[in-house]
């Protein structure tokens, strides 16, 4: 068995890019944390603070039709400069103090969200042609350790950078990172031909053709289902925490510690990813993730401190799979002219149904008590993972 870090490490390219996307991602953790804070100490809504990360993941709803630009830019020095865009863009939040101004930030952060959709696409674009495809699973399982990783240390340190200082020293921070990720990308070692254009396309039917090919693509459609469907009932069950929380009989705060448990379990599959993609296959692999996220949701409902601890961990474990055996697959299985648009296209199908979950989960709290609902919840999602199981091919032996 090959360990994953010394298999990504061992390439040039893939360790540059890793190293991009650690340093970049904390930078964006800690300003994520610091802005909801921010507009809490200078306005005192919780409404408005929540506003935040809104204005961050809204532009990822028209993620399709940004991801256009990703197929009609190279790639490589379309990250170097969206990168230094935002270098440049975010000292600009030193005019936020006072409440007044507070739409300079909100701006700011529709901005920064609006480009990282593109960044996203481009990434995932540019990995399928620097790196061989065997390793592309290795990469995917340990940039969702690294990014795991950061959003537990960077919102601590973006908190204390805050206090300490205040907001426009964290948007400082955050501008230095996207200026290093922009010299990480500038020493990468790729060829890119210039893309086909054709000048009398619309967006719309550009946009269109990476729709159209995840939905044809019998390999990538039921991949692509499965990790909406599962992001769908992983916010339903993210809406239950603090409920977990109260009937175990602890404060509020404990929710916190349930994080750090479920984020430990996502940082221990990125490290195995690579060699489980490579046994099992990218269906077997997402179908097994699913599988042990929903008996550890079930278990959630057991009101003993183990249980929660062992059970956050198992589905920080199994949630992640599903999403690295699509992003591996669709990589693999799409035409280099086409990646941007259909990265960007999954992450909208993935993404977006996390947010109807937690709405739909916080009114289903309120209703059902979450000893039955999370029990129902997981014999539920049992039920995702079984075309995948069925429709698996052949792994690729080591």
């Amino acid at each position: 068995m090959t360990w994953t870090v010394a298999r990504v490490l061992g390439d040039r390219d893939a360790g540059l890019y890793l190293t991009g996307v650690v340093v970049s991602g904390f930078g964006t953790s800690a300003i994520w944390l610091a802005s909801g804070i921010w507009v809490k100490d200078l306005t005192g809504s919780n409404g408005l603070a929540a506003l935040c990360v809104f204005a961050l993941w809204a532009p990822t709803l028209i993620g399709p039709a940004l991801g256009t630009l990703a197929d009609r830019i190279r790639r490589r020095p379309l990250l170097i400069g969206t990168n230094l865009l935002l270098a440049a863009l975010l000292p600009v939040l030193f005019a936020v103090n006072e409440r007044d101004r507070l739409w300079i930030l909100f701006a700011v952060l529709l901005v920064y969200g609006t480009v990282g959709v593109v960044q996203d696409a481009a990434e995932s674009a540019l990995l399928a042609t620097a790196i061989g495809k065997d390793l592309l699973g290795d990469l995917n399982g340990l940039r969702m350790t690294a990014n795991e990783g950061m959003k537990l240390l960077a919102p601590l340190a973006g908190a204390g950078l805050y206090a300490a200082y205040g907001g426009p020293r964290v948007a400082l921070l955050d501008a230095v990172t996207f200026v290093l990720a922009a010299a990480v990308f500038a020493l990468l070692r790729v060829r890119e031909t210039p893309p086909a254009r054709k000048p009398t396309e619309s967006l719309r039917s550009r946009t269109a053709e990476g729709v159209r090919h995840l939905r044809r693509h019998p390999g990538l459609r039921p991949l692509v289902l499965a990790g909406g469907t599962t992001m769908l009932f992983g916010g339903i069950n993210g809406a239950t925490v603090y409920a977990v929380a109260e009937g175990l009989g602890r404060s509020p705060t404990y929710v916190g510690v349930l994080y750090v448990a479920q984020g430990a379990g996502s940082v221990g599959v990125g490290l195995v990813s690579g060699t489980l993609l490579r046994r099992l296959g990218e269906r077997r692999f997402a179908a097994s993730g699913i599988a042990l996220a929903a008996v550890a949701v079930a278990l959630r409902a057991v009101p003993l401190d183990p249980v929660a601890l062992v059970s956050s961990a198992a589905v920080g474990a199994g949630l992640p799979c599903v999403l690295i055996a699509t992003y591996t697959a669709v990589q693999r299985e799409t035409p280099a002219d086409l990646l941007g648009r259909a990265s960007a296209t999954v992450n909208t199908l993935l993404y977006a149904p996390n947010a109807v979950g937690l709405a739909l989960g916080a009114g289903l709290v309120e209703l059902v008590d979450y000893q039955v609902l999370l029990p129902a919840l997981g014999l539920i999602r049992l039920v995702t993972p079984s075309p995948l199981f069925r429709s698996a091919p052949a792994p690729v032996r080591e």
